[in-house]
């Protein structure tokens, strides 16, 4: 029986094994403990979250909806591969599930088909929310199951279990049918060969220069002033992006954003990806100085 790992103990391996990790808001307190367990632990369910663009489904993940209240899972893979951590404890992810697909993933051998959806889910996995519309059209990028295999790999590195802790939401009951577009086993067998050779090593720290680092996605909220806001500003501007009347200033605005999406649009990104809000892929390609 293995208790779940701590905020510092997973942000670590996720790490380690080669990820860009995002703490998003105050996912480190972030839970719904105080609606039953968490833990002990077996392992680790793969969703799609039938959702387009990354921050606004990592807030979904993190806020949930008047129905599931979040955090929806435990991290948020988006399809750049960086992944987005929104909960640390009990989430509102797996729900119930087969006792006997429980029995398989601990004993580590081949699943049963779910059957009966008789035992709490929440309790015993982690789970990863992956960005995608989960039509079987929308694409896997390869960054994206990079990331999800690496997730899943440093969860069970950190735990001694295998690839066979791993499963997807449509293994784990059968009321569901994700993640779609790419097929569990053919993930379980990446994850197996990744746990056979020691882990990539954290992500070199980007040089210590004369540009911030981006300050997260919870940043830009209304309201928010900041040097910060009207340095960005600045530079959305000089890159031709601006859509202010009489300049940037120091609070976040609907003008921000629609001045951040042409910058996102002139980076390629369209639809929901181009929505404005600052991401760290876009935010360090814009070099906005530090203040």
């Amino acid at each position: 029986m293995a208790q779940p790992l701590s905020a510092d103990r997973l942000v670590a391996a996720l790490r380690e094994e080669g990820l860009r990790v995002v703490e998003h808001r105050s996912w480190r307190t972030h839970n719904r403990n105080g609606k039953g367990p968490w833990g002990p632990v077996n392992g680790v369910v793969v969703h799609h979250t039938v959702s387009s663009g990354a921050m606004s489904s990592v807030d979904l993940c993190y806020d949930g909806y008047d129905e599931l209240p979040g955090p929806l899972c435990h991290g948020v893979i988006v399809k750049d591969g960086t992944v987005y951590l929104v909960g640390n404890g009990r989430s509102n992810h797996a729900g119930l599930g087969d006792g006997d697909v429980l029995n398989a993933v601990i004993a580590e051998r081949p699943l049963p088909e779910p059957d009966e959806n008789d035992t709490d889910g929440n309790a015993r996995f982690y789970g990863f929310e992956c960005v995608n519309l989960g039509d079987g059209k929308d694409p896997w990028p390869a960054a994206q199951l990079e990331a999800i295999e690496k997730a899943s790999a440093a969860i069970c590195r950190a735990h001694g279990w295998t690839e066979r802790s791993v499963i997807g939401h449509k293994e784990w009951t059968n009321t569901k049918n994700d993640p779609l577009g790419f097929t569990m086993a053919s993930m379980r067998s990446r994850v197996g060969a990744r746990l056979q050779r020691k882990p990539d090593g954290p992500l070199p720290n980007p040089p210590q220069g004369q540009y911030a680092p981006f300050p997260g996605s919870d940043f830009f909220r209304a309201g928010r002033r900041s040097a910060l806001i009207t340095a960005m500003g600045v530079r959305l501007v000089e890159e031709g992006c601006g859509r202010y009347e009489e300049g940037p200033g120091p609070e976040w605005t609907e003008t921000d954003r629609a001045s951040y999406a042409a910058w996102q649009r002139k980076l390629g990104y369209s639809g929901p990806d181009a929505d404005g809000m600052p991401g760290e892929t876009s935010w360090t390609k814009l070099k906005v100085p530090k203040v």
